[in-house]
């Protein structure tokens, strides 16, 4: 894939704001290859719901989710739990990663976490192109069981999510905007939104992981994506040859593609 500059980054307009959910946003509204574009009001993508509060959840009501997808590591969500605060969608758990076993921390494998996995000593830099390198190795099963989920009958709107919405979340709607035909200047442009969205415009956010560890939240960076999805089109020349790779069916993917395409006028 040749990278290329992105387009100016979509405003700050399209974060919605709601108490207690961070850099959330639509992943709808991108033009698509053959005329359409990705609908809005199906599918939106944020940072977890464990810090939702009661009014924060009055107002996620209003954008009718029915399924909210949960990327990250089940100990993760054991220790930041999603809540509810009676809101009616089905919570599933669909980890990206494999669990933390600090043992394979240790030996610098990647683990469920991505900050601790870019904290081991593999590889140089600040750790994320190991980590990157690693979700296109392993993460198309993940990505397409959501996909199979954002599929089921009733499953829309949707919400897609990790920790904080930036590297798991990234790239998963990364390759399903990607299949659908979006360019990858929009798709890079919405990555680099997290950025905003999480406050990571100036550099790193430390924070205390599920094991009480300080850890640093890091900016995306364009070339993490590109990386990844240069790791992914060198494979199989497409991002539906990706997910076709691993087991989503033609069927399906036209399945995806009814559902959150809307035709051009």
């Amino acid at each position: 894939m040749e990278t290329t500059e992105p387009r100016p980054a979509p405003g700050t307009d399209r974060l919605i704001h709601i108490p207690g959910v961070r850099n959330l946003r639509d992943a709808g509204g991108f033009a698509t290859a053959d005329g359409g574009s990705i609908g809005l009001g199906l599918l939106y993508r944020s940072a977890s719901l464990h810090e939702l509060s009661p009014d924060g959840a009055a107002r996620l009501a209003a954008l009718g989710l029915r399924t909210v997808v949960d990327l990250r590591s089940a100990e993760e969500a054991v220790y930041w739990p999603n809540q509810r605060h009676g809101l009616d969608f089905e919570l599933v758990s669909l980890p990206t990663l494999p669990p933390f076993d600090p043992a394979a921390a240790e030996a610098a494998a990647p683990t469920g976490n991505p900050d601790t996995a870019a904290d081991t000593p593999a590889g140089e830099g600040d750790g994320m192109e190991d980590m990157y390198s690693f979700m296109a190795d392993t993460a198309g099963p993940p990505i397409v069981a959501c996909i199979r989920r954002l599929i089921a009958p009733g499953a829309l709107p949707a919400l897609v999510h990790c920790a904080v919405g930036k590297d798991r979340t990234g790239v998963t709607i990364a390759v399903i905007l990607s299949a659908l035909g979006v360019d990858t200047a929009d798709i890079a442009a919405d990555y680099a939104l997290s950025n905003t969205g999480l406050g990571l415009l100036d550099g790193p956010v430390y924070y205390l992981d599920e094991h009480g560890t300080e850890r640093r939240s890091r900016p995306v960076r364009g070339a993490l994506l590109a990386l990844f999805l240069d790791r992914v089109l060198g494979r199989h020349r497409t991002t539906a040859g990706f997910l076709q790779h691993h087991g989503l069916s033609a069927a399906e993917l036209d399945r995806l593609r009814d559902q959150l395409v809307r035709a051009g006028s």
